[in-house]
């Protein structure tokens, strides 16, 4: 899934980039608040995670703008202040969740994925698909019970699907979660990647609706 880290100190910016990319996510780069405002705006995002303190505009007012536009992309807001108002009036404002610095990069992941959960109408980090097992923690997927080996891109795609469960996903929204900036080789490379998952997965786990997209069925 593509996200996107707004954060303007170069060193917390690396690690959140390496950490969220170990994770299996897509990410964007935001440093300060007149940038993140745009790309918030105009960009597809699973999720954004948004320091307080930013140059330019600070996340609150990057916040209030995304909201009084119509932006609905969930934000795990992250701040170095202590003030329990000021998190109040986040949260008032339309953060999803709020995590105050310095942070563990295990709780940042896990508060992050708990906020997609919550998005998508799910009560667990395991996502059940017919027979398909999708644990969204660990990263695993299981087939009857047994254990499939996907790729990084390949368990992207499913992960995406999953959180979408029993929803057509259009081509478009699906290529730029999976892909987002990445080269491919070509026009058909997401319908490649469907048809790669599906041998793995078995024939139907993965269902084309086509001129529409894709969708995993519950």
């Amino acid at each position: 899934m593509r996200v996107l880290s707004v954060e303007d100190d170069p060193a917390v910016q690396a690690q959140l980039v390496d950490e969220l990319s170990r994770a299996g996510y897509l990410v964007d780069t935001s440093s300060d608040g007149e940038d993140a405002w745009f790309r918030g705006e105009t960009g597809n995002y699973a999720a954004i995670i948004l320091d307080q303190g930013l140059p330019k505009l600070d996340g609150l007012t990057v916040l209030r703008r995304w909201r009084a536009a119509g932006v609905s992309t969930p934000v795990l807001m992250v701040t170095a202040r202590s003030s329990w108002m000021e998190r109040v009036e986040g949260i008032d404002t339309g953060a999803d969740d709020y995590l105050p610095k310095p942070f563990q990069a295990e709780e940042l992941l896990a508060r992050l994925a708990a906020v997609l959960r919550r998005t998508a109408g799910l009560a667990s980090g395991v996502i059940q698909a017919g027979n398909i097992t999708i644990n969204t923690r660990r990263m695993t997927v299981t087939v009857d019970g047994r254990t499939v080996d996907l790729t990084p891109l390949e368990y992207r795609l499913l992960q995406y699907l999953a959180h979408n469960k029993g929803r057509i996903v259009p081509t478009e929204e699906l290529y730029e979660q999976v892909y987002a900036n990445e080269n491919t080789t070509g026009s058909n490379a997401l319908e490649v990647l469907v048809n790669r998952v599906r041998k793995k997965l078995g024939p139907a786990s993965i269902n084309t609706r086509r001129g529409h997209g894709y969708m995993l069925e519950g």
